[in-house]
């Protein structure tokens, strides 16, 4: 698999041959700025929860790549009076069988409303189960001792949690939610972007380094491999 990091909880993963997009802000990044939007490729966009920070381009780009958006019920619906008419709506505890794998939706504790201030659904995280290995997306969250169900359902290579507090888990709760769902290695994201929740990055790897788990913060553009 490869992991592409766009910014705050932007993300892409190409896997099975599909690139699989996360929670679309770009363009409003200051942090972003030097990634062009337009070049962007999606096959499937996975929509967390409704807000700006996560949906801001998610329409531009439906409409340019033709992608299929993966979302709750209600963000689904939200994106289909945006004129997008391939969506998958999903919701918590639902899981379904897509060209590159297997996606569940899981317990996030965070709240959604839609930029038009319209109701946004429960947020949600996301297991994806590949022949290429699986991963977690857990979205905007809280610790949550659900997440302790979590290795249940599938044996990860990674998980992408939030690391950047005041709106979601500090560095602290994010080691202890990688220990809830058996996890040695993973990607930080939703950190740095507002003053709310710039972190000390050193401080962080050391953090999760005490704990013999790995914290991977890519540079905004870098592709890794993973």
């Amino acid at each position: 698999m490869q992991f592409t990091y766009l910014g705050h909880a932007c993300f892409q993963v190409t896997v099975g041959g599909k690139t699989l997009l996360f929670d679309p802000f770009i363009s409003p990044n200051e942090l972003a700025k030097h990634i062009d939007v337009a070049t962007i490729a999606a096959d499937y966009i996975l929509v967390s929860h409704g807000h700006a920070d996560h949906v801001a381009d998610l329409v531009a780009i439906a409409q340019r790549t033709k992608a299929k958006v993966i979302a709750s019920w209600e963000v689904a619906e939200w994106v289909q009076k945006q004129g997008i008419a391939d969506v998958h709506p999903m919701n918590v505890g639902g899981k379904w069988q897509f060209s590159f794998g297997e996606v569940k939706c899981v317990v996030a504790q965070h709240s959604s409303g839609l930029p038009d201030g319209s109701y946004g659904g429960n947020p949600m995280g996301f297991i994806v189960s590949t022949s290429e290995g699986n991963f977690y997306y857990s979205g905007d969250t809280a610790l949550t001792l659900d997440m302790q169900l979590i290795p249940s359902w599938a044996k990860l290579s990674f998980a992408v949690l939030p690391i950047g507090d005041n709106f979601t888990m500090d560095v602290n709760d994010a080691v202890r939610a990688a220990e809830f769902v058996d996890c040695n290695k993973v990607i930080g994201v939703h950190y740095d972007t507002f003053g709310y929740i710039k972190i000390d990055h050193e401080a962080a790897k050391q953090r999760f380094k005490s704990k013999n788990i790995d914290l991977l913060l890519p540079t905004i553009g870098t592709t890794i491999s993973i």
